[in-house]
């Protein structure tokens, strides 16, 4: 099912698109934007820490160094950083580690196995939430607070952007358009990854 017509209307919603794209080839905790990244099929941005077929966040490689990786691509709404800096952070693109800020695209709503077109040809498939951890409070103090909540049945919320797999290879800019296609139902909500 794809996101393109409101089953109503028959309007298409308007699209998202790309805020600022990021990368660094080392493990910073905020990546430096840039004009373009480069995503490869299978392995994620080209040039970027976290590229590659198997698990590169430092965490993950010393359980298990072969596990696959599913967190090749880091996304973040820019509404969730306007909220970050209406509660007095100093957040901008990039800030928090993402690859891509995106906008109009509720990412934390989509489910698993959502696929995200980005641009003309780069195709990323949602894998699941990222799990903020220690390094985001020894960014600013406070922050972890902000991206964590609970829900109404007291369900911890994960709330500092979503992570994927790239399946199209292509090159990504602020500016480009973002698609969302949705997979077959039932949908399973997104977990951490």
């Amino acid at each position: 099912m794809s996101m393109d017509a409101d089953p109503i209307s028959g309007a298409s919603p308007p699209p998202g698109r790309v805020v600022a794209v990021s990368l660094s080839a080392t493990h910073s905790f905020s990546k430096p934007n840039v004009p373009v990244i480069r995503l490869l099929a299978g392995l994620g941005v080209a040039g970027d820490a976290h590229l590659g077929e198997t698990v590169r966040h430092r965490s993950r490689v010393a359980v298990d160094p072969s596990q696959p990786n599913l967190r090749q691509v880091h996304l973040i709404a820019v509404e969730l950083l306007g909220m970050l800096q209406a509660a007095g952070h100093a957040v901008a693109p990039g800030a928090l580690g993402e690859n891509v800020t995106t906008q109009g695209i509720d990412l934390l709503a989509l489910p698993a196995g959502s696929r995200l077109q980005l641009g003309e040809t780069a195709v990323v498939e949602v894998t699941g939430l990222r799990n903020p951890c220690a390094q985001i409070e020894h960014f600013q103090p406070g922050l972890l607070a902000q991206v964590l909540g609970r829900d109404g049945e007291g369900r911890l919320v994960r709330k500092a952007g979503i992570m994927g797999v790239v399946l199209a290879g292509g090159p990504v800019r602020a500016g480009d358009a973002i698609s969302v296609t949705l997979p077959p139902l039932p949908h399973r909500k997104l977990e951490r990854v």
